[in-house]
């Protein structure tokens, strides 16, 4: 049986493993929710995974500073690590569910035998809206990732503004989430799909535009 750890989302006591959509309407929104989420994983020695754009590293390293978070010594030590979408979701210069959910695998393997107590990141999926090869298979890859983190002592948020993204596509994600966020609160997803019977049926939906016009 993985062991459990506890968290505080928005306010509330939850245990490890979880796998959460973010819905945010801005950045100030994202931050309120994610700033408290990994100040306590520092300070309760899990490590931490922030992957964004790499436009925003100096403002999300600003804002972490201001929450009161050291993060020179957390970057130095390891336990903070802050990615650019580029070198991970989109390494090599596409997007590929199996390659990406092979490296979470191994971040999570590598933090287990690390000694840390949990696995914490979250995820800007803003990356998907670029046209790049491989993004239609977004969906498919947070499907997959409700195989795998049940296996682990973790939890991740990916996030996902909800001005840019499509409604069709927002739908599908609120599906392959157990849990989400939306207007600062968490809760326990209804809408949730199992993903046996999210990916059989995948394979049969028409292919759905990511980015949001407004329709």
């Amino acid at each position: 049986m993985i062991k459990q750890t506890s968290l505080t989302v928005c306010g509330e006591t939850h245990s490890t493993p979880m796998h959460i959509c973010g819905f945010f309407d801005g950045e100030d929104e994202r931050y309120d929710v994610i700033l408290p989420y990994l100040k306590e994983g520092l300070e309760n020695n899990d490590e931490i995974l922030n992957i964004l754009e790499s436009t925003s590293y100096n403002d999300h390293c600003h804002r972490l500073q201001n929450a009161g978070i050291e993060v020179d010594s957390k970057l130095e030590s390891g336990q903070l690590k802050v990615l650019s979408a580029d070198d991970t979701y989109l390494q090599g210069g596409y997007f590929a569910a199996d390659k990406m959910y092979k490296k979470l695998e191994d971040a999570l393997i590598s933090n287990e035998d690390a000694g840390y107590d949990s696995f914490r990141a979250c995820g800007d999926m803003a990356w998907a809206l670029k046209n790049v090869a491989g993004t239609d298979e977004l969906i498919e890859y947070e499907a997959k990732l409700n195989q795998l983190v049940p296996q682990h002592v973790c939890s991740l948020i990916c996030m996902y503004d909800i001005n840019r993204f499509s409604a069709r596509v927002l739908v599908d994600v609120l599906a392959t989430h157990p849990y989400v966020i939306l207007n600062g609160k968490i809760h326990k997803n209804p809408y949730y799909i199992e993903p046996i019977a999210f990916l059989r049926d995948l394979v049969k939906k028409p292919k759905r535009p990511l980015l949001r016009h407004d329709d």
